[in-house]
């Protein structure tokens, strides 16, 4: 069974430090270079400085979070709890598909344990190049800096239950993002209510829905400074049940640019061989939500005709993939993977690692303009994947390819953080 624990954060002192707004970030995998400087603008106590570092003159940028951590304790900007809490944290938005809800979760610490049934899931490969950056700043921060996001199975709503009278009073802090999301956190240290969590998410298994780099960034952390007890075995987490009315998925579109004519024949070949082919309207690129057969939108910037792509028959995944499951050969952007960015057009797992002729957009007609634009030769529009698919793919102990499924609103880093330090 996974652990779920209140835990004695680091949090802004906002009397000192300035007011959330100013001090939260985004998750550092979602900035570019403009953003990241007018997050650095906003405050010198905002978290980008210390997620996302650069240190003046070309220095260690590890070396200075570390330091900026350390100053910002000295200073009193940054306090540490005196006793262990959890951390309600409720997300009013509204989605790529202009729709407002809400979701609601709260963050903890969660014991490091390998993946395995009963424990922890992964759902989503990882890449060398962001574990490694992400081990070398808790190696010198010796913090969890942003928390992973993580599902668990709640179908009672026992945690939201005990947490809600934390709720009803002025959140400890509030911060409205870019996309007009609005985070509000309340602290919640009564003892009864902490038992009730601990106890509502002893029998659950947790899902990691973001932040798979982050989690095998502190196991590989856990197992450097050792198997003894203490904080390091610990990692930041936002919970939120997968029962919750707020939780939902969008689809990540697959750019590809730098296409030969030899790969753009074989291409139309195989799409032509292997799927049904229905001319759409240009707004209809993106397939309807649901559990049908591996279906997505495909436009060119040669044709430039809307297209959408129905697998003829499943024995064709089933050829390409004969080791995988089921519940693998079902999902779309597996059979996108196997049948036509490994196969034509030649994309492989190292190349799509890499993003080496490969893009990924989130908005649809962002996708639709960088095809139509020419920057992009081609787009593959998906299909949210339906949550019970991802499921049953963990289940198995199996992962989807890269950026198979995208949870918004995402969580912001800054509101508080996790040191891995024993201080006791």
């Amino acid at each position: 069974m996974a652990s779920v624990q209140p835990l004695r954060a680091l949090y802004p002192d906002q009397a000192a430090a300035g007011q959330m707004q100013a001090l939260a970030s985004p998750p550092y995998d979602v900035i570019d270079d403009a953003q990241r400087e007018e997050l650095a603008a906003r405050s010198p106590h905002n978290a980008v400085h210390v997620d996302l570092p650069r240190a003046p003159g070309g220095g260690d940028p590890y070396a200075h979070a570390a330091g900026l951590l350390r100053a910002w304790e000295a200073e009193g900007a940054l306090v540490r709890d005196a006793r262990p809490a959890l951390w309600p944290l409720r997300q009013d938005y509204t989605g790529p598909d202009g729709r407002a809800r809400r979701r609601e979760g709260f963050l903890a610490r969660v014991r490091v344990e390998l993946y395995g049934p009963g424990r922890i899931r992964a759902h989503e490969r990882t890449h060398p190049g962001p574990k490694e950056d992400r081990l070398r700043l808790t190696r010198a921060t010796r913090a969890n800096l942003s928390p992973i996001f993580a599902l668990f199975s709640d179908p009672e709503g026992a945690s939201r239950t005990a947490l809600e009278p934390a709720t009803r009073g002025e959140p400890f802090a509030q911060v409205i993002d870019e996309q007009g999301t609005t985070h509000r956190l309340w602290r919640a240290a009564d003892p009864q209510a902490i038992e009730a969590v601990v106890a509502a998410t002893a029998p659950a298994e947790l899902l990691i829905a973001d932040g798979h780099h982050r989690y095998e960034t502190a196991r590989a952390y856990a197992d450097e400074v050792g198997d003894h007890e203490g904080p390091h075995r610990w990692v930041l987490m936002c919970l939120v049940a997968l029962e919750d009315p707020g939780l939902t998925v969008f689809p990540t579109h697959r750019l590809v640019r730098d296409t030969t004519p030899h790969q753009q024949e074989a291409l139309a070949d195989a799409l032509r061989r292997d799927f049904d082919l229905e001319e759409v309207a240009l707004d209809d690129l993106v397939p309807p939500a649901g559990d049908g057969p591996p279906v997505f939108g495909y436009l060119d910037a040669q044709s430039k005709r809307a297209l959408r792509a129905t697998l003829k028959d499943p024995a064709i995944v089933e050829s390409a993939l004969p080791s995988a499951s089921a519940a693998y050969r079902a999902l779309d952007t597996a059979v996108l993977e196997a049948l036509l960015l490994a196969g034509p057009l030649e994309l492989t797992q190292e190349r799509i690692a890499h993003l080496d002729g490969l893009g990924y957009a989130r908005d649809d007609e962002e996708a639709r303009d960088l095809v139509l634009g020419g920057a992009y030769d081609l787009c593959f529009f998906l299909r949210p994947t339906p949550m019970n698919q991802v499921r049953a793919v963990a289940a198995e102990g199996v992962t989807m390819p890269p950026k198979s499924t995208f949870f918004f609103p995402k969580v912001p880093t800054g509101l508080l953080f996790h040191s891995l330090e024993d201080r006791e």
